[in-house]
């Protein structure tokens, strides 16, 4: 019912609208001038019905859709690199505020001269589109949760990975705003640019010659065209990016290594942050296959000694010789929260089915596909377990692994570890 009433009330919007239309080309009374539009469209209808109606919409959406891609693209290469490299953001800097403070007409007027009237919309739906689509694209980048990125490097996660549930995340929000912006600009500045080139068989084309002869009904009915592919094609570039970020592939296995069965020593290890001294002349050996806690109150230093050891941290003082890989359980989750437990587990291990089996020996049935954000406290500490333990690594160290989990909850968690330790070594900071 609501719905119906929705579309009910747009019906009489437009229907409104419609009516102020006619009224006002009737009182001009001059088909010049103003036509009704009952006019345009028995215009359009007659015009639907020629083979160079359908050739100059096609050559006209294959140039802007070209444009459009081509400077979506381009953006997110740009933006990629310019996150890299801060030297190159600060060169593209002038370039993007050059392209986006010069009017599109005077580059329409610019790229005619070179390159001739063919490419003159591609070329500036390339112009249009790739200023707006790189600032947010890099923003999105910048926003990308650093606490996500330092536990995809620890667990050696392949780009494919990092790309689809860490990235393509933070990208989103920025992405769609923009996305909408550009596809209208896209095709406003297309067309224009085509009635400036006047290129054989485009909207621009056809828009210009019913100018010329003052086919007033022409111009409505071929304005009427645009505005129709317009909408269709945003809600064709949106219906894919929908997809896209929907889309979850299936997760690559980290990359392998040859483990060692060495032990974990320390040296003299030191650790301040600014006049705090965390860490001072910290001498310890971890043997192969044994199991260590790390006891102390909040403060005193066994979360950095943690972040050492996985490399997070560099020291101050001191060595470390720490030959195999290790996996971390961290204080906070870092989890990917859009995505479900079964995901955030398979990231690290790059088999469906093995995250499926394990995750099911800690977290409810019900609660295995739901998004990491929807869990409570107790079942993200559990998905930050399994994760954890189910890494291929040398090492396992666990950040106060039973925060927020009741007495029998904790009691399954600790067989669990017992089960999937596999004789490696494990470390577990704990404030018991």
């Amino acid at each position: 019912m609501y719905r119906m009433n929705k579309y009910v009330k747009k019906g009489c919007i437009l229907l409104f609208w419609l009516g102020v239309w006619t009224l006002l080309a009737l009182a001009v009374d001059n088909q010049i001038l103003a036509v009704t539009p009952l006019e345009a469209a028995s215009r359009l209808l007659q015009l639907s019905g020629e083979k160079d109606f359908w050739l100059s919409v096609g050559r006209s959406l294959l140039r802007i859709g070209i444009g459009f891609f081509a400077g979506f693209g381009a953006a997110l290469l740009l933006a990629a690199l310019s996150r890299r490299l801060t030297f190159f953001e600060e060169l593209l800097s002038p370039v993007m505020k050059l392209i986006m403070a010069v009017p599109v007409a005077s580059f329409a007027v610019l790229l005619l001269i070179w390159w001739g009237s063919s490419f003159l919309a591609v070329a500036v739906c390339v112009l249009v589109v790739l200023p707006g689509i790189y600032t947010n694209a890099l923003e999105g980048l910048k926003a990308t949760d650093k606490k996500l990125l330092e536990m995809a490097g620890v667990f050696r996660l392949p780009f494919r990975n990092r790309f689809f549930y860490i990235y393509r995340p933070a990208l989103k929000p920025f992405l769609y705003g923009s996305m909408k912006v550009a596809l209208g600009m896209c095709w406003k500045s297309g067309v224009a640019a085509e009635v400036i080139g006047t290129p054989d068989f485009s909207l621009g084309e056809r828009i210009y010659m019913s100018k010329i002869y003052l086919d007033t009904a022409g111009v409505f009915a071929w304005s009427a065209v645009v505005i129709l592919m317009s909408v269709l094609f945003e809600k064709l570039v949106l219906g894919l990016a929908d997809l896209f970020f929907a889309w979850q592939p299936a997760c690559r296995r980290p990359e392998q290594r040859q483990e060692s069965s060495g032990d974990i020593i320390v040296e003299k290890l030191g650790k301040s942050f600014g006049e705090q001294k965390v860490i001072s002349g910290l001498d310890a050996v971890y043997r192969t296959g044994e199991v260590y806690y790390l006891r102390g109150s909040s403060g005193s230093g066994k979360t950095t000694q943690l972040h050492i050891l996985a490399g997070i941290l560099k020291p101050d003082e001191g060595r470390i010789s720490s030959p195999g890989t290790v996996s971390v359980m961290f204080q906070e989750d870092r989890l990917c929260e859009e995505y479900s437990a079964v995901k955030n587990v398979e990231l690290v291990c790059g088999n469906g089915t093995r995250a499926q089996e394990a995750m099911a020996e800690l977290l409810e049935p019900e609660a295995l596909d739901r998004p990491c954000g929807q869990l409570s406290g107790g079942m993200k500490r559990r998905v930050a377990l399994v994760r954890a333990m189910e890494a291929d690594s040398a090492y396992v160290l666990l950040d106060e692994p039973f925060t927020g989990m009741d007495a029998e909850t904790r009691n399954r968690a600790e067989e669990y570890i017992c089960r999937r330790r596999n004789g490696r070594t494990l470390i577990i900071a704990t404030h018991i």
